[in-house]
């Protein structure tokens, strides 16, 4: 059982990238005894989990990979494998797509309590469902999320050029020069339109024709497969998430009416807000929350939008373009939202550490934020900006 597993991982370690690695490999602690590695379907975790594998180890026998939907697996146990390779003397188990595994939490818990000199590190498409066993895994795993490819990750592995990442207070503080040295490289309207289009998801690498294709399917799976896995939602109420979803990727953007949404829906408020939070944690959209406190604004966003700039493209017809003005926003709360806490801003369109950001065109002016000091206007279409006008791409340099 064990060598077929060893063939199957030398084969897929065979075809990994070497030289390009995510932002996130550097960042965990490798060290720590079980690792978990969550995020949307399509973001690259297997390949970071294979990559760790081999730039750290010269043989299955000592760092065993395994798909824990595959039919040894399922078949075997994952506590029957981890036992035998660990009886052989491997030191490092890795469980990829561990949710798909039935009652992994506890068989997981078993393996870490049963094998305190090993260690363990697993991935998980839906991050919900990883986070919500997590309660019983807190005092064990260390929980890392693993996003789609940066703006910056984007020209790194297609245009093989290496920017360094920036933090929110650089750009705000030195955003001329930067923009400067990057725009003196690249060509930077061309590939900032191409990645809003198909640079999210890293695998465009195996052909542009085929993305929309591919991002499709992921979606498919992830209605058929992870939401009614996670949320117990009977496979006939799937085209009532679809609709909302395409309600969602058709407004600019979506304002948030619960009692509109559960006429429109035909179900109850209480299912808008479970349908709106198993579509933000399966990845495909995102919730903004005004700046304030309460049980009751809590429960209701402000403004939803798709998760990324691609989900835009791949929803709207191939005879209309997605509006340019909630692909804007999207972008930017997707690209800071991930390293910094980003709300609707009273004025303007959001906040983030106290400054206030306006996005829009070219030709934006300050009328929404005349009074505020700490006020930015965060531009598409200009390759270098001028004082408290920054160009919107630079926000994908994050991470």
């Amino acid at each position: 059982m064990l060598e077929e597993l060893f063939e199957i991982q030398v084969r897929l370690a065979a075809y990994i990238p070497k030289k390009f690695k995510r932002f996130l490999f550097h960042e965990i602690n490798w060290d720590a005894k079980c690792i978990g590695i969550v995020g949307a379907r399509g973001v690259g975790k297997t390949t970071l989990v294979l990559q760790y594998y081999a730039e750290n180890f010269s043989s299955p026998e000592e760092c065993l990979y395994l798909s824990a939907d595959h039919v040894l697996v399922v078949g075997y146990g994952l506590y029957r494998i981890a036992k035998e390779f660990f009886s052989l003397g491997g030191k490092v188990i890795i469980f990829d797509e561990i949710h798909k595994y039935p009652s992994w939490s506890q068989e997981l818990k078993n393996i870490y309590d049963s094998f305190p000199d090993k260690k363990i590190i697993f991935t998980g498409s839906s991050s919900l469902h990883i986070l919500k066993e997590k309660a019983d895994l807190s005092r064990r795993a260390v929980i890392y999320e693993l996003p789609g490819l940066s703006f910056r990750e984007f020209l790194s592995l297609s245009e093989s050029k290496d920017f360094g990442s920036l933090s929110l207070e650089e750009i705000l503080l030195d955003h001329v020069r930067i923009a400067s040295e990057i725009s003196s490289q690249v060509v930077i309207k061309k590939h900032f339109r191409e990645y809003l289009r198909y640079g999210y998801y890293p695998f465009f690498v195996e052909g542009i024709s085929d993305y929309e294709s591919k991002l499709l399917n992921a979606v498919e799976k992830i209605f058929y497969e992870d939401i009614p896995a996670i949320w117990k939602i009977k496979p006939g109420n799937i085209p009532v998430l679809k609709k909302f979803l395409w309600l969602i990727a058709s407004s600019s953007p979506f304002q948030v009416n619960i009692e509109k949404l559960s006429r429109e829906l035909k179900i109850s408020k209480e299912y808008v807000y479970i349908y709106l939070e198993a579509l933000e944690r399966s990845g495909l959209i995102k919730t903004i929350y005004p700046l304030q406190r309460g049980y009751r604004l809590i429960r209701k966003p402000s403004k939803v939008y798709l998760h990324n700039p691609n989900l835009y493209y791949l929803f709207s017809s191939p005879s209309l373009s997605p509006e340019i003005g909630s692909l804007r926003e999207c972008f930017f709360i997707n690209q800071v939202g991930f390293r910094y806490p980003l709300h609707a801003a009273p004025k303007g369109d959001f906040i983030v550490n106290n400054y206030i950001f306006e996005i829009g065109g070219k030709s934006k002016t300050r009328r929404q934020v005349k009074n505020e000091r700490n006020a930015f206007l965060v531009l598409d279409d200009i390759e270098i900006g001028v004082g408290s006008k920054i160009p919107l791409y630079l926000f994908g340099f994050l991470y």
